[in-house]
């Protein structure tokens, strides 16, 4: 049988990708990727290099992922964070990786850095094209956009860094039941930030605010 090299890749990223968000970067063990993805170690390291370079390479990929399937929509920001709530639980692994990736890898790369800077400039400016704060000068609309984008992301993403305590705070018998009860409030809150954003008022002495 032919060595098939684009199905090895395949495999030792998704068994990086269950080792990384279980054990983390200092934690995760190359020969144990190895052995759940049938390959041997000299191949991830000629494929994606040392275990810091596949840690980003997951990373990068699963918010690819994000990115790719989502679009916060502007005229339905509550419906596009609905999105987001499911994919967020039927991937529990990203925010894993995120946070690992927040207490052990330290700077991103210059590369990455950017790739994500520009990834929510392009939501960003979804927002403020679609509407988002429509009666702010442009700095303040953009400012105002990039506030509302971080907000619903923290307002997603909490749900499933500590889902036992969401489970705690709600008083629900199920971590299930407390997931489903945050999925409509996240929705109706984000609907009512939504609108919030659009009543904002520019900072005194901001950029375009006619002040000066």
């Amino acid at each position: 049988m032919a060595y098939d090299a684009e199905d090895t890749r395949r495999r030792i990223f998704a068994a990086a990708a269950d080792e990384f968000a279980e054990h983390g970067l200092a934690g995760a063990r190359v020969d144990r990727i190895a052995t759940a993805a049938r390959a041997n170690k000299q191949a991830i390291y000629l494929y994606y290099g040392g275990k810091e370079e596949l840690f980003a390479a997951v990373v990068r990929a699963k918010l690819g992922e994000v990115r790719v399937s989502i679009s916060i929509a502007p005229d339905a920001v509550a419906e596009s964070v609905g999105q987001m709530f499911d994919f967020y639980q039927q991937h529990p692994e990203l925010i894993r990786l995120l946070m690992w990736e927040a207490l052990e890898a330290g700077d991103e790369s210059e590369e990455s850095g950017w790739e994500r800077r520009d990834a929510f400039r392009d939501k960003t400016h979804q927002l403020v094209d679609g509407g988002v704060a429509h009666h702010l000068p442009e700095d303040a609309r953009v400012r105002a956009a990039q506030d509302l984008l971080f907000t619903l992301m923290g307002l997603i993403s909490w749900n499933f860094a500590v889902p036992g305590m969401c489970r705690m705070v709600l008083d629900e018998d199920t971590t299930e039941a407390a997931l489903a009860r945050r999925r409509r409030t996240v929705i109706e809150t984000a609907r009512t930030l939504a609108a919030a954003a659009g009543r904002l008022q520019p900072e005194a002495g901001s950029s375009g605010s006619g002040s000066g």
